[in-house]
């Protein structure tokens, strides 16, 4: 199964897919910084029979239209995006699955929309300042050290980071600056994966939020950096299945 749609709410068009097993749990994608919803290609061939995917642009990024006016672009419109996303495809509850600034995003719409929400899982999940440059250095010592070890090399997905409009696409990054994310996890009461990999600086923040979220879970990928999804998609959908068959969940 998969359906393409352009939802309109509050000015914006939405981009969104809807794919997978139609009878299995469905799961919310947030997808990274300057990335569209085309970076979960490579995990959702590999679990499409496994999970219903909803994938979206956020509004100004991808495929997706913003509104007019630049004070749309916050975590709590994503939030009302997504929800309104979840009403249109009659999903009541979903787990949530994100990578990097994207966590972010995913974090923030948990902690407004809890009811919502079955499970987290923040791939490379930052609530402090993230350090681009580390970023980048670290992504480039994790592949040089799976070449060493032997691990071949993820082409990335096509058109993984396409944008309509670039200008709009840089605008609705900065929307993490205007929210209070410790706090927000300190509120999250349901089973949550913390991933992140051993050459992210990210992973110093990430220890701090698995601490801040009760009963949460760090898991630390070897010989990976900043992107892990796009990265090393093998891992990434091995550890969000393991998670999920950890606990007992809808449906």
């Amino acid at each position: 199964m998969q359906s393409s749609q352009r939802l309109t709410f509050e000015g914006a068009q939405l981009n969104v897919i809807d794919e997978g097993n139609p009878q299995a749990k469905p799961v919310l994608l947030w997808h990274g910084a300057a990335c569209n919803l085309n970076m979960w290609s490579h995990v959702i061939a590999q679990l499409d029979q496994q999970f219903r995917f909803i994938r979206f642009d956020i509004r100004g990024v991808g495929r997706s239209l913003p509104a007019s006016g630049t004070d749309q672009y916050s975590f709590y419109q994503y939030a009302k995006d997504a929800n309104y996303i979840l009403d249109r495809l009659n999903i009541t509850r979903c787990h949530i699955w994100s990578m990097a600034w994207g966590s972010r995003a995913a974090l923030a719409f948990c902690s407004l929309y809890p009811d919502r929400v079955l499970s987290a899982a923040f791939f490379d999940a930052s609530i402090d300042t993230a350090d681009v440059e580390a970023q980048k250095r670290g992504h480039l010592q994790a592949l040089k050290q799976q070449d060493a070890t032997g691990i071949e090399r993820f082409e990335r997905p096509d058109d993984w980071n396409l944008h309509h409009d670039k200008k709009t696409m840089q605008q609705a990054m900065t929307a993490a600056a205007a929210f209070d994310l410790s706090t927000a996890a300190s509120t999250l009461e349901l089973p949550t994966l913390v991933a992140t990999g051993d050459c992210d600086p990210n992973l110093v923040s990430s220890r701090k939020l698995a601490n801040l979220i009760a009963g949460a879970t760090l898991e630390v990928m070897k010989n990976v950096g900043h992107g892990s999804v796009l990265q090393r998609p093998d891992l990434a959908a091995r550890l969000f299945c393991d998670f999920q068959s950890s606990f007992n969940s809808y449906p």
